[in-house]
């Protein structure tokens, strides 16, 4: 793509969310949306919860992002996801706990990035995983 393009394109993301606590989610899409040259659209919608809602959601997704500190509160709504976009074969990222390292063995497993809190780290994961990644991208990706 040409830089032109990549400036003005609108990504079109599904980012975990779990019932009852939006702390973490709130503070991932406050850096999306405060980063710099980065435009984006979230298409998980928390009310939404059957799995053909879902379904639908990941499907017009073109990268999920994973928030693993999730994992230990939902568990299998989280791995539900992840799942269901395997199926649907859209890219993972995911992203670490804040303030910590480590995630869940069996979520890096199935990710193509895992990538920290850093908005620059997460919007250059997201275009690797797709493929518009810039070769000399200082962020470390799984």
């Amino acid at each position: 793509m040409f830089e032109e393009e990549t400036e003005n394109r609108e990504y079109h993301l599904f980012i975990s969310q779990i019932p009852d606590s939006t702390k973490e989610y709130d503070l991932f899409t406050e850096k999306l949306k405060n980063a710099y040259n980065f435009s984006f659209v979230n298409h998980s919608l928390k009310s939404k919860t059957r799995e053909t809602e879902l379904e639908e959601q990941l499907s017009i997704s073109e990268v999920v992002i994973i928030l693993s500190g999730q994992y230990a509160t939902e568990p299998a709504l989280i791995k539900g996801i992840v799942l269901e976009a395997k199926k649907q074969e859209k890219p993972i990222v995911l992203i670490r706990p804040y303030g910590l390292e480590t995630v869940p063995l069996e979520l890096e497993e199935l990710s193509d990035g895992v990538v920290g809190w850093n908005a620059p780290c997460i919007i250059d994961a997201i275009k690797n995983v797709l493929g518009e990644g810039d070769d000399e991208a200082s962020c470390e990706i799984l």
